[in-house]
């Protein structure tokens, strides 16, 4: 099984006792990723084989977060991943690239649409 191409939700948590979640959508087609949330958009790209994938992904910030504390704030993230999918889910462990430190994360990804 291989990853569908389509629009996906798409939640994540911070690990490691790191305050930090988001929600929003992701087009995975073709081993490109596109998608973002209410601040940051990603671009990517992705390998899968037999129910397995793993990619990577760089967040953008595109609008400035008022109010909010925002783990990534004002810098390019690059994140590493690797998940099982299976029917137009996925769930998906990595690590994140802030600075100088590592964050871990867990997304959870539903097909809304194939494409």
């Amino acid at each position: 099984m291989t990853v569908q191409n389509g629009l996906y939700s798409i939640s994540i948590k911070m690990q490691e006792g790191k305050r930090g979640r988001a929600t929003g959508v992701i087009i995975l087609r073709d081993g490109h990723i596109l998608g973002g949330d209410n601040y940051f958009y990603y671009t990517g790209s992705y390998t899968s084989k037999n129910g397995k994938w793993r990619g990577e992904l760089v967040t953008h910030q595109h609008t400035e977060a008022i109010g909010a504390n925002v783990a990534f704030g004002g810098r390019d993230v690059p994140c590493g991943f690797t998940g099982i999918y299976l029917e137009g889910t996925s769930d998906v462990e990595g690590t994140a690239l802030v600075g100088k430190v590592s964050v871990l994360f867990r997304a959870d990804l539903r097909l809304l649409s194939p494409i």
